[in-house]
């Protein structure tokens, strides 16, 4: 299956030039033209694009984890981290969960793919993984400190309401799984250990 990448709502355009590449962030800015005719310079932040992973154990628990980085206080997040230059999105996502918690996964599911602001150009894409295994111990850089943490679909859905949880985009949808019957039905389905929604390999 072919992993598209979300378009911005506000595409940097062709005639936008960089004026400052950092470790990170670059910036870019272009001359836009206003409604009554003026000019004004607007600027948009671009950085690599990353990916999520959200392991389901065979038991149905979640695996997280908690993590800790030079000037942060401890939070809880998911595994994940950038998309390296040329690397496909799915080997990203294997790659990641291979080195923060040293896990193999049989099948994965694109849970979403987002753009959250229309000010900086990257995209988080959302995975869920199945059939997970321990293979390997993990491989963390100097500046990460993690630990693995399992939870339950139901200590996940109210993590939503923790601040030292990470992972904001999906914080809407589990509000929603926590509020409505439904949504709590197919949300639950969707992290089940097993099932074949979207499946990669």
């Amino acid at each position: 299956m072919e992993i598209k990448r979300p378009i911005s709502k506000q595409p940097l355009p062709d005639h936008a030039r960089k004026v400052f590449s950092g470790k990170i962030f670059d910036v870019y800015q272009w001359d836009q033209v206003m409604y009554d005719g003026t000019t004004r310079v607007f600027e948009k932040i671009k950085r690599l694009d990353t990916v999520v992973v959200i392991p389901v154990l065979d038991d149905g628990t979640i695996l997280l984890i908690e993590q800790e980085q030079p000037g942060t206080k401890v939070y809880i997040s998911a595994c994940g981290g950038h998309i390296e230059p040329g690397e496909d999105v799915l080997d990203a996502a294997k790659r990641e969960l291979l080195e923060e918690v040293g896990y193999h996964a049989d099948e994965y599911v694109l849970w979403k793919a987002i753009m959250p602001s229309t000010k900086t150009d990257q995209v988080t894409f959302y995975f869920i993984a199945k059939g997970c295994k321990k293979v390997a111990e993990q491989e963390l850089d100097g500046g990460e400190k993690i630990t693995t943490k399992q939870v339950t679909f139901n200590e996940f859905l109210q993590l939503a309401r923790k601040e030292r949880f990470m992972e904001k985009e999906p914080i809407a949808d589990l509000y929603e799984a926590l509020l409505d019957p439904e949504q709590y039905a197919k949300t639950k389905e969707l992290f089940s250990p097993k099932n074949n929604l979207n499946m990669l390999g």
